[in-house]
């Protein structure tokens, strides 16, 4: 009789893989990014925390399921809003596992909020937070010099609202002295270059006021002007800043920080500046009241001293000196005489 083998029985024992911790944790991240490299997840934020390094770390929920996320730094400084507690959130990211704990988790590249626009949710953040530390107080807000002879222009040196606010101070007041800091007025460098522009003319001296200037456009394009940075820049101001940004119906943070907010560059250029005619009729006007004022003070004089003579007393003593002229006049005369 065969044996058991040759009977065609393998009683030998199975090979096993035996794994280490990390190289199966390795191995799962590895087929779960190759699986999930680009995905997109909505949920709502939890426990966030902000760290020094500028990574965020936080944890997306909805309902009972939840998975933690972490967003570098790298990518966390191009977010135009702050994420909060309770915000529905979605983020794009590629899904791995953080090997020290053996944990799910999303490398998130890109985060945005559900329903409103992330600028428009960053504008309201920061609006509430400048306001609370009183930053758009009147209280605190400087004068507008009514006839500045040096104005300084914060700009792009090829923006339109430029040459519009340069050929309306030539037509209104042409002696004025006009000096232009060039700068970016759109994208990520453009609050740097402008809150640089304000902090010149600050430090020079050679201004009287300072104009930040910029047309129309995008709620993104006008994005620059609503920077903590620069809101901070020109709140530490010490010469009076216009922001003429934008057209009436625009709004940015500037405005609210600004010590005067110009619907428009043009409008920022005539209230900066009054027009030569206007100084002359206002000069005449102040000669006419000034005439008028000296005219009463005499007819109310000359009525004064109209009533004194008429007085009693005023009439006794003109009575007084016409008996001693006499009496002078008789002695006068009997001098003579003798």
């Amino acid at each position: 009789m065969g044996s058991l083998d040759q009977l065609g029985f393998n009683f030998r024992a199975q090979e096993r893989r035996i794994w280490t911790v990390r190289d199966l944790i390795a191995s799962v991240r590895t087929r779960l990014e190759r699986e999930y490299t680009d995905v997109w997840i909505e949920g709502e934020i939890s426990n966030f925390r902000a760290h020094g390094s500028g990574h965020l770390y936080f944890t997306l929920k909805d309902g009972s399921a939840q998975i933690r996320v972490v967003m570098f730094r790298s990518s966390a400084k191009l977010l135009r809003f702050r994420p909060e507690e309770g915000i529905q959130v979605i983020a794009r990211g590629r899904v791995t596992v953080y090997e020290e704990r053996g944990e799910l988790q999303v490398s998130a590249e890109y985060l945005e909020p559900k329903g409103a626009g992330a600028l428009q949710i960053a504008f309201e953040q920061l609006k509430a937070k400048l306001q609370a530390e009183g930053l758009f107080e009147e209280s605190r807000k400087k004068a507008v010099p009514a006839l500045p002879r040096r104005i300084g222009i914060v700009t792009s040196p090829q923006a339109a609202a430029l040459r519009d606010i340069l050929n309306i101070l030539h037509r209104r007041h042409h002696t004025v002295s006009v000096l232009i800091f060039p700068a970016q007025v759109q994208g990520l460098e453009a609050p740097i270059e402008v809150s640089a522009g304000i902090r010149y003319f600050n430090k020079a001296r050679n201004v009287e006021v300072i104009i930040v200037a910029r047309g129309g456009g995008s709620v993104e394009d006008l994005a620059a002007f609503n920077h903590e940075g620069l809101a901070k820049t020109v709140a530490s101001s010490e010469i009076p800043v216009i922001s003429a940004v934008g057209h009436e119906t625009d709004f940015t943070i500037l405005d609210f920080v600004a010590d005067l907010r110009a619907p428009t560059p043009s409008a920022a250029a005539e209230l900066v500046i009054r027009s030569r005619q206007e100084i002359e009729e206002q000069s005449e006007g102040l000669r006419e009241r000034l005439a008028r004022a000296m005219r009463y003070r005499l007819l109310m004089a000359r009525q004064s001293v109209t009533e004194m003579a008429q007085h009693g007393a005023f009439a006794r003593m003109m009575d007084a000196l016409g008996r001693r002229q006499q009496r002078v006049d008789e002695m006068l005369y009997r001098m003579e005489t003798a």
